[in-house]
C-alpha cells in the first residue's frame, strides 16, 4: 500500500471521532476530500475499513487492524522527526536498545551513566522486552543492541556472554528455608506463589520451565507489576517468589526478605549482549558493548566465570 502521513492522521481522526465530517475538520480537509482519501485507502486494501451508518461511521475489523498499525507508524514518524532535529542540533549518533527486565532495572542505569558521560553527542532509546523478542528485534534491525539472559539462537548476530546470574527463591526473612543450602523449583511451586505480570521475561522463562516439568496449570496467588511489589508481598507472608539475585539484593536492604539459592541446574543463567553481525558498526556502539562488559565488576550482583567472556559466539 502507498500511504501518506495525511492519510494516517485522517484515519486516526475518523477512528477517534467516528464521524467523517468532524475528522475532516480536524485534518483541515473538506468532507469530500476526506471521503475520497478513505475510499482510496479501502481500494488499496481491497476491503472496507469503515462501516457507514446514518449517523457517523464505525471501524470494521480490518479498520481496527489498520488503526493499530497507523498509530504505530505515526508514532515512529514523530520519533524520526525528533531524532532528525537532534542531529541538526549536533547529535552524532543514536542507539536503540532492547533489554530484558533485569537488565533495564539493574544493569543499564549504571552502564548508560558511564557511556553517556563519555559520549555527549550520542542519544539512547531503551525499551524492555522478553529474551526471545530481544534476539528477534536485533536480528530484524528493530534494535541496535540487545541485553538478555539464556542460551538462545544467535545466528546472524555477534553475541558475547558477559556475566552469569543466579536465580533464587525469595522468602520472608524468618522463613524456615532461610539458611538452607538450596531449594528446588518444584518445592517453591508447591507454595503460594508471587509472580510478575504477563509479559515479563522472567515470568515467561519460569513458565517454560514449569511446563517442561509437567506443571501446566501454574496459578500465581498474586501477580504484580514490579520487583518492589513482589518484595512487599513476600515480606507480608503472602507467598514465595523467584527472581534474579542481582535484582533482589537491592530490595533486601529495605524489606524483611531472604534469598535461598535454587538447586536446579538451569538456575544459573548466562547473560548476553548482542548486536547484528555486520562490519560497519559505529565506534560508539562497540564502546557501549565494552561498557556492559565492565558492569560485572561494578557490584551489580553478576559474576564473570571462566568461559563467559567477550569472545564472539559462532
Amino acid at each position: 500500500m502507498h500511504l501518506s502521513l495525511t492519510d494516517l492522521r485522517l484515519f486516526m481522526a475518523v477512528a477517534q471521532t467516528q464521524n467523517l465530517t468532524q475528522a475532516a475538520q480536524l485534518c483541515h480537509l473538506s468532507t469530500a476530500a476526506a471521503s475520497a482519501r478513505i475510499r482510496a485507502l479501502e481500494s488499496q486494501a481491497d476491503c472496507l475499513l469503515l462501516q457507514r451508518m446514518a449517523r457517523g461511521v464505525r471501524l470494521t475489523p480490518a479498520g481496527e487492524a489498520f488503526a493499530q498499525h497507523a498509530r504505530l507508524m505515526l508514532r515512529e514518524s514523530q520519533l524520526l522527526a525528533q531524532q532528525l532535529r537532534q542531529y541538526a542540533g549536533g547529535l552524532q549518533g543514536h542507539v536503540n536498545i532492547l533489554a530484558n527486565t533485569t537488565a533495564c532495572t539493574e544493569l543499564m542505569p549504571s552502564v548508560l551513566a558511564r557511556f553517556l558521560a563519555d559520549h555527549q553527542q550520542v542519544s539512547v532509546r531503551l525499551k524492555e522486552g522478553g529474551n526471545a523478542e530481544v534476539v528477534r528485534a536485533v536480528r530484524e534491525g528493530r534494535a541496535d543492541l540487545g541485553v538478555l539472559a539464556g542460551d538462545l539462537d544467535f545466528s546472524g548476530l555477534r553475541a558475547w556472554c558477559f556475566a552469569e546470574e543466579k536465580i533464587v527463591a525469595v522468602v520472608p526473612a524468618a522463613h524456615a528455608w532461610v539458611g538452607r543450602a538450596g531449594v528446588s523449583f518444584l518445592e517453591v511451586m508447591e507454595q503460594p506463589f508471587i509472580a510478575l505480570n504477563t509479559g515479563a521475561s522472567l515470568r515467561d522463562f519460569l513458565w517454560e520451565k514449569a511446563a517442561s516439568m509437567g506443571l501446566s496449570a501454574v496459578q500465581p496467588r498474586v501477580e504484580v507489576g514490579s520487583f518492589e511489589a513482589m518484595s512487599l508481598m513476600v515480606e507480608a507472608g503472602i507467598g514465595m517468589a523467584i527472581a534474579g539475585e542481582s535484582v533482589m539484593r537491592r530490595y533486601m536492604q529495605g524489606h524483611r526478605i531472604a534469598l535461598v539459592p535454587l538447586t536446579d541446574a538451569w538456575s544459573l543463567r548466562r547473560r548476553y549482549v548482542v548486536i547484528r553481525d555486520a562490519r560497519n558498526h559505529p565506534a560508539y556502539l562497540e564502546d557501549l558493548v565494552g561498557s556492559i562488559h565492565q558492569a560485572k565488576g561494578d557490584g551489580q550482583g553478576f559474576s564473570g566465570p571462566a568461559g563467559c567472556g567477550p569472545q564472539a559466539l559462532s
